[in-house]
């Protein structure tokens, strides 16, 4: 049997990403994160987050002599 990941409320999600609870209502409203609804609830799996984060994520660059390289 294959194990279920972890599905977080979105106070949970809210608090992983370090904002207010409103946040990650509003990815979901938007339909900007991937979320799972139980019966009424409304629940994000933790890969989301992570994807979300990572989609999110900006690279450092860096500058050589007088030009901008990545």
């Amino acid at each position: 049997m294959s194990e279920i990941e972890k599905l977080l409320t979105l106070d949970e999600a809210a608090e992983v990403l370090g904002t207010t609870g409103r946040f990650p209502r509003r990815l979901v409203a938007e339909r900007r994160i991937r979320f799972v609804k139980v019966g009424k609830y409304v629940r994000i799996p933790e890969s989301a987050i992570d994807e979300f984060v990572a989609a999110g994520t900006v690279d450092v660059v860096t500058r050589q002599k007088g030009r901008w390289a990545s």
